[in-house]
């Protein structure tokens, strides 16, 4: 690993944890579903993907995993490993975007730039959320009715009715902004740092 992407990831890193709504306080519970708590510490980890590497962004949600383990499990004991199932599942979205279009999008000229960046937002966005939305609500289906500490126990009916339509908003609105906004941080490094895997 390239000195400079050791140090920005460990600068993401850093980012990420103290995004954390334990120490940040940055966090907004979702008004259809107040166990869903809106945050923006992923925002870092799909800027280190797009700047960086998928192997860089892994390695940053596994320590967020971890961190969130120990100050913010939220409603569920197993919630950091809920949330790194969704955040994964969104990098492998971006990921898979990147491949089929990257080289499909044409950056000819300075003048069609905003469009190649503009379309390359929107895919990686699109999958980002198709993905993430996705995987969630399967899993959110197996595992909810479970029993705890894994899932909640809840009656099919309630999970189907209730609790996998929410989990998907909150997922695909969770993605939805932080998505452009980790692309936008990466293109920004990049212009300063001349420095980029993905944009």
């Amino acid at each position: 690993m390239q000195t400079k992407t050791l140090t920005l990831t460990i600068i993401f890193a850093v980012l990420t944890i103290v995004l954390n709504p334990e120490i940040s306080k940055i966090q907004f519970p979702a008004p259809y579903a107040p166990f869903l708590i809106y945050q923006i510490w992923e925002i870092p980890i799909v800027a280190a993907l797009l700047l960086l590497n998928l192997k860089s962004a892994v390695a940053i949600a596994g320590l967020n995993a971890i961190v969130l383990f120990a100050l913010f499990q939220g409603a569920s004991p197993l919630g950091p490993f809920y949330n790194l199932i969704a955040i994964l599942s969104m990098l492998i979205g971006i990921y898979l975007a990147h491949i089929l279009f990257s080289k499909r999008l044409q950056k000819d000229d300075k003048s069609s730039a905003w469009k190649y960046s503009a379309a390359l937002a929107a895919a990686y966005t699109g999958f980002g959320i198709a993905f993430r939305t996705l995987v969630m609500s399967a899993f959110n289906y197996l595992t909810l009715q479970l029993p705890p500490p894994v899932g909640y126990a809840l009656p099919q009916q309630a999970v189907v009715s209730y609790y996998v339509p929410a989990s998907g908003i909150f997922n695909a609105t969770l993605a939805l902004y932080t998505i452009p906004l980790g692309y936008f941080i990466a293109v920004v490094i990049k212009r300063n740092l001349r420095h980029a895997n993905m944009v």
